[in-house]
């Protein structure tokens, strides 16, 4: 059996994705949950994405406890008799997973971009050392439990003829100490650069912040409007808000279309864009590392290049 737990939906159908292979290959169902009042919501559409039963449980929990959260998953791995726990790798599941593995003694794996069976063994693969090199982990016993970053898979198309089973579960939830006194929403500029399907980034290749409105119109042109940067841009300048920050410590994206100006491509920030579909570099030291990650590279000086750039896309449309 394959369970799966994630307290953000996106990320719940790419999980499915991946436990639908899984359990496919051993002939096993998946089992997801569903924690808290809002998520059960979310039931039919695991549904359609290759759940074969959706657990919904904790229906009167307000915010997310991992706390709360690991005892009920407790139950439902130890009723279920789940061989493999996919959570995703969320502020939130980053917490709850290595609870979880405590109280079932189990092995945890964190950040995995590619799972699979080699005979009976779960095999689990992740990137060390930001990013330069690839460990291979396998867990000796079962459950194991694996945290997975977001953008690893790609949701399963919906089929509205699949047909499930949902299960309404109740669970007397322990009082803990800890008490979530505030939440706050996190204040956003313009698209969610983990959404976006074309973003242009900066770097430290820009002289001021004034500056930046060369990459605005990049992307306004090209339909983008989507602006990410490298760490020293949000976090040191503050020439961007940190919701704009791309890289190992900040967040990861996988866009059809990722143009880099000005960044010099440090094992940090590629980590973050790697995966993009076509990766654009701008810079003018031909050594660049950046170049190494680029599908297409142009050597030359930013505030020449970009505005040849805008005015040739103006050209052709």
């Amino acid at each position: 059996m394959v369970l799966v737990f994630s307290d953000v939906k996106k990320n719940g159908l790419e999980l499915l994705a991946k436990a639908r292979e899984l359990a496919d290959q051993k002939g096993d169902k998946v089992t997801a949950v569903l924690i808290g009042k809002a998520s059960g919501d979310w039931a039919g559409d695991y549904i359609k994405h290759g759940a074969d039963r959706v657990i919904t449980a904790g229906a009167s929990m307000e915010n997310f406890k991992a706390e709360e959260a690991a005892d009920i998953l407790e139950a439902v791995v130890k009723e279920e008799q789940s061989a493999v726990v996919l959570i995703s790798s969320t502020k939130d599941g980053k917490e709850l997973a290595p609870r979880l593995a405590a109280k079932l003694d189990a092995g945890c794996i964190s950040d995995a971009g590619k799972i699979y069976y080699q005979g009976d063994s779960v095999i689990a693969e992740r990137g060390v050392y930001s990013g330069n090199a690839i460990a291979i982990e396998q867990f000796i016993s079962l459950p194991g439990i694996i945290t997975v970053p977001g953008k690893a898979y790609d949701p399963l198309a919906p089929d509205p003829s699949r047909s499930g089973e949902i299960i309404q579960k109740e669970m007397d939830l322990k009082d803990y100490g800890s008490k979530i006194m505030d939440v706050q929403k996190m204040k956003t500029e313009g698209t969610n650069v983990e959404d976006a399907e074309i973003i242009v980034s900066c770097g430290r290749g820009f002289k001021g912040s004034d500056d930046l409105k060369l990459i605005r119109e990049l992307a306004e042109i090209i339909k983008g409007n989507t602006l990410g940067c490298s760490r020293p841009i949000a976090a040191d300048l503050k020439w961007l808000s940190e919701d704009h920050w791309i890289g190992l410590s900040g967040h990861k994206v996988k866009p059809k279309l990722y143009i880099a100006c000005g960044i010099s491509g440090q094992i940090q920030h590629v980590a973050g864009m790697r995966d993009s579909g076509v990766i654009v570099a701008i810079n003018k030291d031909p050594d660049a590392p950046i170049f190494n990650s680029a599908d297409y590279g142009i050597v030359g000086d930013l505030y020449q290049v970009i505005p040849k750039l805008i005015d040739a896309i103006k050209q052709k449309m």
